[in-house]
């Protein structure tokens, strides 16, 4: 295995990146795009009331 050498403030950057794409990764992406959808439905006037 090779090794290398990064500056702390680099590495630290990653694991924050890392972080980042885990949480993306728990996102539903199905859901968010129907949550869209029904904004896009509000906006132009096909939805006027939700019981």
């Amino acid at each position: 295995m090779e090794m290398i050498k990064i500056p702390k403030e680099e590495y630290e950057k990653m694991l924050g990146q890392i972080r980042i794409l885990r949480e993306i990764e728990k996102i539903d992406i199905d859901l968010v795009r129907q949550f869209t959808n029904s904004l896009e439905d509000v906006k132009t006037g096909r939805i006027i009331r939700v019981a």
